[in-house]
């Protein structure tokens, strides 16, 4: 009887001090209040009551900086909000200082990420606020880095979620905003229409150039011929030049015209005849007989 006593109770301390690290955990084992070991993932045994398991969670985490109303460098109120991403080093040192370095870092990350937010925007104007997002985020974690690194913790990323004017200065922006686009529009439009007034004035310019060629090509063309004629004429045609020109005169006049009457003796056959070295026929009186009685 005494021997079964005996075994239950070794076996009641036994479990007693069993302890499981999960692998998303480190552990620090303190006996009698005083650091003795480091607990990595997997099973360990740990003397009740005289020696104690803690567990620090390894894994990345959020903290929320909950929103806060900060006064711009321009005066004007802004409700700030953002997210802190951080961890805890795997290293033993690093588990050590996040327990014995911190007394609770989650609430110093809160408030210290406030702080750092405010000291940041408070030196700048909304506008530029919210168009220097990323100058923001990098300025906070830096801030976060330097004054957490000798806590064992590493800083991930920081976010800011929102930078949120009050209600009035929301609308104005919106206005603003508003007509800034509406003014880009109308310059876009008016360079379009710019663009497409130039694009016609040049294809009449163009248009005006080709005509003004055509015609400078005919003339030109018109004149080569006048010369080859004349110089034709003065060739074969010697002493005629006259009568040539006379004739292309009046075939010019002619031409249109279906049916010409023209009389025998009109200058127009005189001068063909000329031409072609024919002498025109006289027309003939007629002889003279004595009545007849």
């Amino acid at each position: 009887m005494p021997i079964l006593i005996i075994a239950v109770v070794v076996l009641v301390i036994f479990f007693a001090g069993v302890r499981i690290v999960r692998p998303t955990h480190r552990g620090l084992i303190e006996t009698l209040g005083k650091y003795t070991g480091y607990a990595q993932p997997g099973f360990h045994w740990v003397i009740p009551i005289i020696q104690k398991l803690y567990l620090v969670n390894t894994t990345e985490q959020m903290v929320n900086a909950d929103p806060q109303v900060i006064i711009t460098n321009d005066n004007l109120n802004a409700t700030v909000d953002a997210q802190v991403y951080f961890k805890v080093k795997l290293d033993e040192e690093s588990v050590k200082a996040s327990v014995y370095n911190a007394n609770n870092y989650y609430y110093q990350i809160v408030n210290l990420a406030r702080t750092t937010l405010r000291n940041i925007i408070g030196t700048m104007s909304l506008r530029s606020a919210n168009s220097e997002r990323g100058i923001i985020n990098g300025d906070l974690h830096h801030t976060l880095e330097n004054e957490t690194k000798n806590w064992g913790i590493e800083i991930t990323r920081t976010e800011l979620k929102e930078i949120d004017p009050p209600k009035d200065v929301q609308e104005t922006m919106n206005k603003v905003v508003k007509a800034e686009n509406e003014k880009i529009a109308a310059i876009d439009f008016a360079t379009a229409a710019e663009t497409t007034a130039d694009g016609v004035k040049r294809s009449e310019i163009k248009k005006a150039e080709g005509i003004k060629q055509a015609k400078i090509l005919a003339a030109e063309g018109e004149a080569l011929a006048i010369k080859l004629v004349n110089e034709a004429a003065e060739q074969y045609f010697v002493g005629n030049a006259q009568l040539l020109r006379q004739l292309q005169a009046t075939e010019t006049a002619l031409k249109n015209n279906a049916k010409i009457v023209v009389p025998s003796d009109s200058q127009l056959i005189n001068m063909i005849g000329e031409m072609s070295g024919i002498v025109p026929i006289e027309k003939k009186q007629p002889k003279w007989e004595p009545p007849v009685e």
